[in-house]
């Protein structure tokens, strides 16, 4: 599994909604609130043979009230 690290901007108003969608997917390992550019950030563990994009798109990115998305790839932990 890769871990991979998603920032949502939500639309005014709708980040709760946006929240609680995220979480009724089940795909996420935690997600946080944020101060700055994007309300909330998600840890998401995904699976090592998946494309990361094509399976964020499906599992993530039709939730109402998302506005944008930014993505960081995880190499290494130390």
């Amino acid at each position: 599994m890769r871990c991979i690290f998603v920032q949502f901007r939500c639309n005014p108003g709708k980040t709760y909604a946006v929240a609680d969608a995220i979480y009724e997917r089940e795909v996420v390992s935690e997600l946080y609130s944020t101060s700055g550019e994007f309300d909330l950030i998600a840890k998401i563990y995904v699976p090592d043979d998946a494309d990361v994009g094509r399976w964020l798109n499906e599992r993530l990115f039709d939730i109402p009230g998302i506005d944008r998305t930014l993505t960081t790839m995880t190499f290494q932990a130390f």
